[in-house]
């Protein structure tokens, strides 16, 4: 494709906080990205506010059971679909060049895997679909030669540090994490954190769940596991370092020793734009670092006890298999009992530990057998402590 002409995209949960700054983007850039079609969750209202400011045509909504209620919020030419058959209809629209996925969970895997066997390329802002079917997803891209370019700003900062590098001279990557906003209480702390107090970050502007992530290190574990399946290295290689101020995304270690680092202040439209103008580049939605203010970065390693959510994820790691998945089901779960007061904050990893420990994984699963561990996953965590 020609990158004089603008780019057809589709944005999968364009209602959250990965959404919001694609919209921004596409605001900035609309003589060079051109949306096509919309899909939230449940947020219809602006879902057809989205439709009507970017006059799109093509829109789902993944609960279909919202679908008789708002369907009158449309105009007459959009057409609405719903649930995963919606979702996927919208992924693989013919006129479509790049499918962001930002849909949260594994909702977003078919209609991924869809997007991808109808030879689009994919922006990817969900951990979940690499760390629930990483094998099947990667195989797929392959296969069809298609770009799968990461949207997370560590797997983005990683993808441009290695670019005009050939991964033979890889020797391992250094993924920063903020430590999120109890990384300097005392341990004890942790055992009042309200649900309110861990829905605040104090860099990041995010949703509910993959706040809490940051504070439980959770979501680092998952970054971990899908950096396995973007650069294909093994656990030995990928290290985590806590970076409060969330300047520096990532780094990369050469095997000369050389270490390169990509730098952005904490907004996701860095690297949002950087996937959708992919191979292109242009002046940005916002300011980069200023070198003419006074600043500091500090780097420390993590602390296990502090954060044990790491620590389990570098488990399911090593096992492989289901045990990447179960992690992933059994967080999801245990945040949303902590989010709703059945839990207290530390028996997130608890759950997680549970989970991993009682459920019996597969080597080699398949798509189908996933999706089994992922629900029986979420059975367990529902109903542990």
């Amino acid at each position: 494709m020609s990158s004089s002409r603008c780019k057809n995209v589709v944005l999968l949960g364009a209602t959250g906080s990965i959404g919001s700054n694609t919209l921004r983007v596409l605001r900035q850039h609309r003589d060079k990205l051109n949306l096509v079609g919309v899909a939230a969750r449940a947020n219809y209202k602006e879902l057809a506010q989205i439709c009507a400011e970017f006059e799109v045509k093509h829109a789902a909504l993944g609960d279909a059971s919202l679908y008789p209620e708002a369907k009158s919020e449309f105009s007459s030419d959009v057409k609405l679909t719903c649930g995963q058959e919606g979702l996927t209809e919208l992924s693989t629209l013919p006129e479509a060049d790049i499918v962001l996925v930002a849909v949260v969970g594994a909702c977003g895997l078919r209609p991924t895997l869809a997007a991808i066997e109808a030879g689009k390329d994919i922006a990817l802002a969900n951990k979940e679909l690499l760390v629930l079917g990483g094998a099947h997803v990667i195989e797929a891209a392959k296969r069809k030669g298609v770009r799968l370019l990461p949207t997370d700003s560590e797997h983005n900062a990683i993808f441009q540090c290695l670019e005009g590098h050939p991964r033979s001279q890889l020797d391992k990557v250094i993924l920063t994490a903020s430590g999120g906003q109890f990384r300097d209480k005392p341990l004890d702390y942790l055992k009042q954190v309200t649900p309110d107090e861990a829905t605040r970050h104090p860099n990041w502007s995010m949703g509910p769940k993959i706040t809490v992530d940051s504070a439980t290190m959770a979501n680092k574990g998952l970054e971990l596991i899908e950096a396995h399946w973007l650069f294909g290295l093994e656990p030995a290689r990928l290290e985590v370092v806590i970076h409060p101020q969330s300047v520096v995304h990532s780094f990369v270690q050469l095997i000369d020793g050389s270490i390169l680092a990509q730098l952005s202040p904490p907004s996701m439209t860095f690297a949002i734009q950087h996937c959708l103008l992919y191979p292109d580049r242009a002046p940005g939605v916002e300011s980069s670092t200023d070198f003419k203010e006074v600043f500091s970065l500090d780097f420390r390693p993590p602390d296990y006890e502090r954060y044990a959510c790491l620590k389990l994820a570098y488990d399911a790691l090593e096992t492989g298999g289901a045990a990447p998945a179960i992690f992933n089901a059994a967080n999801e779960i245990a945040v949303d009992r902590f989010l709703n007061k059945e839990l207290g904050f530390l028996d997130i990893p608890r759950v997680i530990g549970h989970c991993l420990g009682g459920i019996a994984g597969k080597s080699s699963p398949t798509l189908d057998q996933l999706i089994s561990i992922d629900a029986e996953t979420r059975t367990i965590a529902r109903s542990c402590y």
